[in-house]
């Protein structure tokens, strides 16, 4: 039987490279959106392809955006917050 080994031991021994911390913090925005989407999509008990139909776009656009190939226009996540019965937060920090 192999030994697991957690998301969260290798995010810590990774993030001790300055390089891969560099990428990491470069990408945050769009890991954090895309877990939320992705919670809120299964929590809602939604496909892909039934949140592409309520929110009018096709499920490899909801695919890309989930696994972080796209960068969604803020009209596009209205449309899929909406479908998912929320609403988007934004902040500056």
């Amino acid at each position: 039987m192999r030994k697991q080994y957690p998301f969260s031991k290798h995010l810590k021994e990774s993030l001790k490279d300055p390089a891969f911390r560099k990428a990491w913090e470069d990408q945050r925005a769009e890991y954090q959106l895309a877990c939320q989407l992705i919670e809120k999509r299964l929590s809602s008990k939604m496909s892909q392809r039934q949140l592409a139909n309520k929110a009018r776009t096709t499920q490899a656009v909801i695919c890309r955006i989930e696994t972080m190939e796209a960068n969604p226009s803020l009209l596009l996540l209205k449309k899929i917050a909406s479908a998912l019965g929320t609403k988007i937060q934004i902040s500056l920090s």
